[in-house]
């Protein structure tokens, strides 16, 4: 290997560092995006929230306190999964309030409902669960995003690996897809 194809960073002829134009510039609007969505997009959910969702998937089939996570990012459209700092506190309080019981097996704890759990989810279930009550709003809020943040990696990608010719073809893509953007709301 020379020695310029060491100065390259492992990013091909058009990585950062390597003169071309725009390279870092897309990886530092990447790195904007992604974290303005991290930031202003994902709504923070209360421990209240937290609660109506254990018990509401609870009343569907005992889980386990990672199937609960999952099923809640799943149901959210990826846009709410809750830690495991905010889910097995809630199993462990609602246990405490005797409205959930844990059955250990295998090393894991699946957890049901009692009667009194039962009662209260009940007693909900007329209401809309916090996927159901905010989820158009959190869908689209955290699909678009995720599609923005999927096509800048694509883009930085051909930045980085891309022949000049594939990188000319990229930026008239951006710019169409970018112009089409904005036709959406000159539409409505």
């Amino acid at each position: 290997m020379t020695s310029s194809s060491h100065t390259s960073g492992g990013f091909g002829e058009h990585g950062p560092g390597s003169g071309f134009p725009g390279a870092q510039g897309l990886w530092d609007v990447f790195e904007q995006m992604r974290s303005t969505f991290e930031k202003k997009v994902m709504p923070r959910v209360s421990r209240g929230d937290v609660r109506a969702t254990v018990l509401s998937l609870l009343a569907e089939e005992p889980m386990h306190g990672y199937q609960i996570i999952s099923e809640i990012e799943k149901r959210s459209g990826g846009t709410w999964k809750p830690s495991a700092g905010s889910v097995y506190p809630t199993l462990q309080l609602l246990a405490d309030e005797g409205m959930i019981t844990a059955e250990e097996s295998d090393g894991r704890k699946t957890y049901s409902l009692t009667e009194a759990g039962r009662a209260e989810a009940e007693e909900s279930a007329d209401r809309a669960t916090p996927w159901e009550a905010t989820g158009s709003t959190r869908a689209r809020m955290g699909a678009l995003p995720k599609a923005g943040v999927e096509l800048a990696q694509a883009a930085a990608q051909v930045a980085r690996t891309g022949t000049p010719a594939q990188v000319d073809e990229a930026i008239e893509v951006l710019a169409e897809a970018r112009r089409r953007l904005h036709g959406i709301l000159a539409e409505g």
